[in-house]
């Protein structure tokens, strides 16, 4: 039962943390930006009617 009680505050700790260090970090969406990408160029655009994997 103890080890239940501390998995448990574990747990809830961790969690906790998590989200506290995901808002310290500045965490955001951002778009990508193709341009720093390394192997891709900037005007390469996919084509309709190809599929690609």
């Amino acid at each position: 039962m103890i080890l239940i009680i501390a998995f448990i505050a574990l747990v809830a700790w961790a969690t906790v943390a998590s989200v506290i260090e995901l808002r310290r970090d500045g965490y955001r969406r951002t778009p990508t930006d193709w341009s720093r990408v390394a192997g891709r160029d900037v005007h390469q655009h996919a084509e309709s009617g190809h599929g690609y994997r």
